[in-house]
């Protein structure tokens, strides 16, 4: 079948486009109510039908005869420890872990947070919540306890599951002291809190409320997995807020299944038995849809990777444990590429490994600009798939389908709208942009299956976040614009837009530009405050290892580069060189708050910077070429 075919028939008739691949799901009751609509356009999918997400990924592939298959492999180059579980094994270890739970009280619709570090016992926890119908919440391990207090106060759960410790490159992260001052700050107070004991650290317990993990699991028994409706929710996963507030984006557990499981193969390729490896952490919506549920909703093997893409020995880490797992379908975010580039320009340490099983690499999270992209694809002869995609969406929104009709690559294009996705580019009065022009990102309501329909918590925050602006909409937040063939060209968040003397220029356009030169390894660019144009171009570049360029020269030369591709319209003249970007944990460059600095505003830290350290020092190169006052 080709994709448009594809794409058309989930245009044309989503209710039985949709029912075919919940078909390919063992359901305890078959939906019949597989689409309803509310006011708003708003879908929801499956209501009716009874199932758990547990039993689909895990029970039923035991039951069909794959019992004896991997279903992960844990690699964690940080405490040089490996281990594998079948899905028998890994079965079993859930359901004595959900029969733990079970004796705290957790039932269904209760909630449970999880603050654990890339570990199996945090695969084994999510699917435990789920195997009882309760609702897991994953916060980011060594998240900070004032945003961790915040969460549970918003999710109320009964129960927390932590680990003693994370463990850094250069330093072990103790946990229970950021959970016992979490509680302490929250007004919610959880039941019970139950710590894995890691070798590295044992941590300290309070009496009646804390609770010794392998204890708790070596008395419990097994329990059976707990019926829930389509409509159910499975998760709730925070996502930054415009208020500083995070918003909990509400999974179903309908919906969200045949999502992933459809995506898995239509996508990724990958069949049942197939290595496949999401180099991400299950804080992030990436490693809840594939890390965990959607490589095993497959049946295919998962890796849970602890430690990093360089460092942890060196930049070939990704090459490695491709290469020792037969891994044939590797996904990690483009900022991942970067750090190797930038540690490995000849990607040398690459060629000590067999990617002959690697099929393709996939890239999200942020956009893949083209120089990496290029470099990518050079060094591995593989194809580089970016695809688009957001938390509140838990798939693809664009992409290249790889497992339908691969699709010629275009450099900074994530390729084609995802069947079950209109993609519309807007203006702001809600009109269509000629084609080729640059608009707001809206989706054409309704949304397909596994996209959030809620806030958990907060019945009006959906509409007002994603629906008012654009009505019949959901509007992405994002900007960009689709091509003569139909190619989506995602440019960055719409507020990622520079103004100049009334042009819109967008700063993902002459990000690429810099990124091509050959000493550039990363890079930022955000809008500076003039008060001639109203805003101007400023770039922040990392260089390359081995780089002896001067600033000067690097500056002119970017100057030119960007006149002669963009033009001199650009008005871009300021170049900062620093030994590293501010970014997030999972890998998002923080332009707002770079500039923010640079323009003189407030700004706050956001809590899900990867290191607090880094403001300071870019504040004081900044100060020391007058970009800032003191």
């Amino acid at each position: 079948m080709s994709y448009q075919t594809e794409h058309d028939h989930s245009m044309k008739d989503p209710a039985g486009f949709w029912r075919k691949q919940a078909e390919a799901l063992d359901w305890f009751k078959f939906p019949e109510q597989i689409l309803s609509l509310d006011d708003d356009g708003l879908g929801y999918w499956f209501a009716d039908g009874e199932m758990n997400t547990a039993y689909m990924a895990l029970d039923h592939h035991v039951k069909t005869g794959r019992g004896n298959q991997l279903a992960l492999i844990y690699d964690s180059p940080v405490t040089d420890t490996k281990s594998r579980y079948t899905y028998a094994e890994l079965t079993d270890v859930v359901a004595r872990t959900a029969g733990m739970l079970a004796n705290l009280g957790v039932v269904k619709g209760d909630r449970v947070i999880i603050y654990m570090p890339m570990i199996p016992e945090a695969v084994i926890a999510m699917l435990a919540v789920a195997r009882l119908g309760a609702i897991h919440s994953v916060v980011f391990g060594g998240f900070a306890s004032p945003e961790l207090a915040i969460r549970i106060d918003d999710a109320k759960p009964k129960v927390i599951l932590t680990a003693s410790c994370g463990i850094e490159v250069k330093r072990v992260v103790e946990y229970k002291p950021l959970v016992d001052r979490a509680i302490d700050l929250a007004v919610h107070k959880p039941q019970s809190c139950v710590v894995y004991q890691r070798p590295q650290v044992t941590a300290p317990l309070v009496e009646k409320r804390d609770h010794d993990w392998a204890e708790l699991l070596a008395k419990a028994k097994p329990v059976g997995c707990t019926p829930v409706k389509g409509s159910d929710p499975l998760y709730i996963l925070y996502t930054s807020g415009t208020t500083g507030k995070p918003k909990g984006v509400l999974r179903e557990n309908g919906g969200h299944a045949v999502a992933l499981k459809y995506s898995m193969k239509a996508i990724y390729n990958v069949e049942p038995g197939d290595m496949y490896w999401a180099s991400s952490d299950v804080g992030w919506v990436v490693g809840h849809s594939y890390i965990v549920y959607g490589p095993l909703l497959h049946g295919c093997t998962t890796i849970v990777y602890e430690g990093k893409p360089i460092m942890t020995p060196d930049a070939g880490a990704l090459w490695r444990v491709c290469a020792e797992y037969g891994v044939k379908a590797l996904f990690t975010a483009p900022t991942a590429f970067r750090a190797v580039k930038k540690e490995d320009p000849q990607a040398l340490l690459m060629k000590n490994y067999d990617l002959s099983k690697l099929k393709v690499i996939y890239s999200a999270g942020e956009r893949l600009d083209p120089p990496t992209e290029a470099w990518l694809t050079e060094h591995s002869g593989k194809p580089v798939v970016d695809h688009w995609w957001q938390t509140e969406t838990g798939w693809a929104i664009t992409a290249n389908m790889q497992g339908i009709e691969p699709m010629t690559i275009k450099p900074g294009s994530s390729t084609v709208p995802v069947p079950g996705f209109n993609v519309q580019i807007l203006d702001d009065s809600g009109q269509h942009v000629p084609q080729g022009t640059q608009g707001y990102i809206a989706l054409k309501l309704p949304l397909p299956p596994a996209c959030l329909n809620h806030v958990w918590g907060d019945e009006n925050k959906f509409r007002e976040s994603y629906l008012i602006f654009l009505p019949g909409y959901y509007t992405s937040g994002d900007g960009g614009y689709i091509d003569e063939d139909g190619y989506v060209f995602v440019m960055g968040r719409v507020d990622d837009v520079i103004n100049v003397a009334g042009h819109r220029l967008s700063t993902g356009e002459i990000e690429e530009v810099i990124a091509t030169h050959p000493s550039v390894a990363e890079c930022a660019v955000i809008a500076r405050d003039d008060e001639l144009k109203g805003q101007v171009p400023m770039g922040f570049v990392v260089l390359k290892t081995g780089t002896t360029l001067s600033e000067a020269e690097l500056q002119q030369q970017l100057v030119n580069r960007i006149r002669d591709t963009i033009g001199a319209i650009t008005c871009y003249k300021d170049t900062v060189i620093l030994t590293r970007l501010a970014k997030t944990r999972s890998g998002k460059t923080l332009r707002k708050t770079l500039a923010h600095i640079v323009n003189g505003k407030q700004y706050t830290v956001p809590s899900t910077i990867d290191d607090p350290a880094v403001i300071p020092e870019i504040i004081e190169v900044l100060r020391s070429k007058k970009f800032v006052s003191n």
